[in-house]
Order: C-alpha cells, then sequence, then structure tokens
C-alpha cells in the first residue's frame, strides 16, 4: 500500500462524492475506503438488532450518543441491505469513524451467537483502488496496433458470446473504432474538465471493452456506467446496481468486474450478498479483478472465487508482467486467486478517432518502485513532472494527447483478457456453459507463472505479444 497514492485516490472519490464523508479504514491502516457514521445490516430483523443494539449500548456508554442511531435509508430494498446511521459523519478526521469502530466492537457478541456476520462498514467499491499503476494512460502509436491484437475470428450474431462489462461506461467516439462494432451500452458522460482535460478514468470502459473485443471477437459486449463517481460507489449501493445492470438485458454469459474492496474479512461483502446469492443460481460467470494494492489480503468480489459455494460461479483474475512469466508488482495474490493474465502495459483503444483529447498528469512521481521489486515496472516508469496533488507543488503538470489508442495497466485489463479467453473457448468449442468453459479453460491450461514464490495458472491470450522485463 502507498499511502500518499491511497489519499490522492480517497480526494479524487470524496470529490466525486460531496453528499457523503468518507475515511480510510480499518482505524489503524488505510486498507479501505468507507462511509463515516453510517453501519449496513440486512433487512428485517437483523438491522433491528443491530439498531437496537448499538443504540441501547452508546445511551449508556459515555461520550457516545445514542440519539443519532437510526435508519439512514430504505428498509427494505433489492440489494437487501439497510443502512444504519451511528455517529455524525462530519466528526473527526479522515483517519477513522470511532461510531462506526464502536459499532462493529458491540455487535461482536451477538455476531457470535448468530453464527454470522450482522453488521458491516459501508465500503467504497472502486476501479482504481489506490490510484495505482502510476502515471498512466500513456498514448500509443496506432501504427502498432493494439496487445493483444484482434483475433482472426468472425462475428456470428446466433453464437457471440454474451458479455456484460460492470465499469464506469464508453467515450462518446467508441463507435468510431471498427474492433468496437459489437460493444453498446453508456457513455461515460462528461469526459473532459472545463480546460478540455480529460478526466482521471475516463476511457477505461472503453478499453476494457477492446481488450475483450480482441481477445473473443465473437462477443456481443455491453459496457455499463455503473461506477462513474471517479470509478466509484458505495457498497450500499453496489448490490442494487448490480441487479439492475443485469435486469435491463437479462442475465449475460460472462460478466467483467474491474472493481471491488479489501474489508479485512474472509466472507464477503455484506451489500453484495443477495447478488451473489442470485448469482449462484445462474448460469453467468462472474470474472472478476483480484485488486492493485501488491496485498494477500481478499479483493471482493474476486475473492468469492476461494468460497467452495462460489467456485464455479466466479474467476478471480490478478495480473502478470510484460514477459509474462512473474506476477506485476501491484498485482493483489494469494490463494484465492484463480490465475493470471497479462496486465501491465497492454494496448487497447482508449477513444474513437474524432479528435485528439489531452489528458492532464495529476499522478505522483515515484524514483524507486514503492513495491520494492527490482524490474522496471509501471510504478517508475513513464516519469511524469508536476504533480497537481503535491502540497505546494509549483511544476506546471505534464500534459499529452491521445487520438486513438493508450497503454494501460491494472487488474483492471487483465480481467478482460481473462474474459475473453472464457469467451473465445465457448466459442472454439461450442461451448454454452460459461461456467463449464471456465472449468474446462483452467484444466486443460498449459500456461504457468511464478507469482510471490507461487507457481499459478497464466491464461495467456494467444494473439499478446510479450516484451522483456528489464531489470534494474
Amino acid at each position: 500500500m502507498a499511502p500518499q497514492r491511497f489519499t490522492e485516490q480517497f480526494d479524487q472519490i470524496q470529490r466525486s462524492m460531496p453528499d457523503v464523508a468518507l475515511a480510510l479504514g480499518p482505524d489503524d491502516s488505510a486498507e479501505f475506503i468507507y462511509e463515516k457514521g453510517v453501519v449496513l445490516a440486512r433487512d428485517g430483523e437483523e438491522a433491528r438488532i443491530v439498531e437496537d443494539t448499538v443504540r441501547d449500548h452508546f445511551t449508556a456508554a459515555t461520550g457516545l450518543s445514542g440519539d443519532q442511531v437510526r435508519r439512514a435509508g430504505p428498509e427494505t430494498n433489492r440489494s437487501g441491505i439497510t443502512r444504519i446511521q451511528v455517529g455524525d459523519p462530519g466528526h473527526g478526521d479522515r483517519r477513522a469513524d470511532r461510531a462506526v469502530a464502536n459499532a462493529l466492537r458491540i455487535m461482536r457478541e451477538p455476531e457470535g451467537r448468530a453464527g454470522r456476520r450482522l453488521v458491516s462498514r459501508n465500503h467504497v467499491v472502486s476501479i482504481a483502488v489506490n490510484s495505482c499503476p502510476g502515471d498512466e494512460p500513456v498514448p500509443a502509436p496506432l501504427n502498432q496496433g493494439t496487445n493483444p491484437a484482434p483475433a482472426e475470428v468472425g462475428h456470428d450474431s446466433d453464437t457471440a458470446v454474451g458479455v456484460l462489462v460492470i465499469d464506469n461506461g464508453l467515450t462518446h467516439d467508441y463507435s468510431l473504432v471498427p474492433l468496437l462494432s459489437h460493444v453498446q451500452g453508456d457513455l461515460h458522460g462528461t469526459e473532459t474538465d472545463e480546460h478540455g482535460n480529460l478526466l482521471q478514468y475516463v476511457g477505461h470502459g472503453t478499453f476494457i471493452a477492446g481488450i475483450l473485443a480482441s481477445v473473443a471477437p465473437n462477443t456481443n459486449i455491453t459496457v455499463r456506467n455503473t461506477l462513474n463517481d471517479a470509478g466509484a460507489i458505495l457498497e450500499s449501493d453496489f448490490g442494487e446496481a448490480l441487479f439492475a445492470a443485469v435486469d435491463e438485458a437479462g442475465w449475460p454469459d460472462i460478466i467483467s468486474l474491474s472493481a471491488g474492496t479489501s474489508n479485512g474479512r474472509t466472507d464477503g461483502l455484506l451489500g453484495v450478498d443477495a447478488f451473489m446469492r442470485e448469482l449462484r443460481q445462474q448460469r453467468t460467470l462472474l470474472v472478476a479483478a483480484a485488486g492493485n494494492n501488491a496485498s494477500a489480503t481478499p479483493f471482493w468480489p474476486a475473492a468469492y472465487a476461494s468460497l467452495p459455494e462460489y467456485a464455479s460461479s466466479v474467476l478471480a483474475i490478478g495480473a502478470l508482467r510484460t514477459d509474462g512469466d512473474h506476477g506485476a508488482c501491484f498485482s493483489n495474490h494469494g490463494s484465492w486467486v484463480s490465475a493470471y493474465a497479462p496486465g501491465e502495459r497492454l494496448t487497447s483503444t482508449l477513444t474513437g478517432f474524432d479528435a485528439p483529447i489531452p489528458y492532464l498528469y495529476q499522478h505522483s512521481t515515484y524514483e524507486a518502485c514503492r513495491f520494492h521489486f527490482t524490474y522496471l515496472c509501471t510504478c517508475q516508469h513513464p516519469r511524469h513532472a508536476g504533480v497537481l496533488s503535491d502540497e505546494g507543488g509549483s511544476a506546471k503538470p505534464d500534459q499529452v494527447m491521445f487520438d486513438g489508442f493508450a497503454h494501460w495497466s491494472g487488474t483492471s485489463f487483465a480481467t478482460p483478457a481473462a474474459a475473453g479467453m472464457v469467451a473465445a473457448f465457448m466459442t472454439a468449442d461450442k461451448e454454452t456453459d460459461p461456467r463449464a468453459a471456465r472449468q474446462q479453460l483452467i484444466a486443460n491450461n498449459t500456461e504457468f507463472a511464478e507469482v510471490r514464490g507461487a507457481h499459478v495458472a497464466a491464461l495467456i491470450p494467444p494473439t499478446w505479444r510479450p516484451s522483456t522485463a528489464v531489470q534494474l
């Protein structure tokens, strides 16, 4: 974890959610972002137990107020959870929330009796976790094409695999790109600031659609702008948004999700529990990013792949570095990650081709890899000067122009590479069940890599071109 980078991401999300007070957690570190003053509980009896237990304890405790404990949203909804206010969201700073911490502590005994979790923080689910990797995307030459390159497979509307991308939408001119001719969905909306600079993470969903279309041309891809607040959404809204996405066009063959959060637990996210239980009853395969914190801590929803009841319905994907032989420095890792796919300096479509769009770099500059790796990783290259988020910084931020393609790194992009391989397997083997395709793809896989000393499955798209990982 890089505190400065995480602080930048915190500031971006807080600006995008001005009506919500956020904090870094848990109380003694910065593993995730969550809503201050609020906890989550399941609708019905469990929410009543949480509300009454916390109110009674706060009323009797010194320095805590039971008067502020009350429902902070609808008592029932599709996601099956309720927001309960337990304190003043405006109290304290971003480092912790005493009311939330006490509410969680008070519920430990009732949870022990119940044998399961009854209460949770309201985490922020994000596509960019801690703003890692650094100083990307980077403009890529059009004459060098994409990486992975488009596979030579035709598109057949009758057999095309349906893929739903939960992300931040599409750039306004994406349809000008022939590669994306079978892509549809929501536009991102506002793409530039008042000076015409591309806003951060704009193009993320378009880039992912391009990777999917390259690896698996016989797909019908729909991109949603579910994560359009600086690439983030509150856990309390996420489950509802997932249901809305599948309600619109039905459950797809594959969902590609390049977002999530850690929560310090091994039993998932309360806010998506209802959606995950519904997913288990469908035939859809969820392919989810393992996260960019260089951590072995489970990252949700990807880590559902490690729970026996979800093992067949979720594929958790980490990122490989440019040579494909080892894990990328930023990639989360551990036994809960199903497989790894190329995720460093991939090349895909960022915008259409109607006009160049400037991008103003607002990232930090690192002279050495913040994760202490010794190869030329994305933490170190490319470097850009003039950081808007640096206190007292006076240098003019770098500005570059995009006119189509970009290089970008992250488990965000390893995820659609793996999802595309499942879709391509379905087409090649005439397999209509995406979960069966997942099982067969992993079982028949002959590619492996080394990640933090572990021998792991590597899903390598046939048209991906490796490059040498330069040692420093």
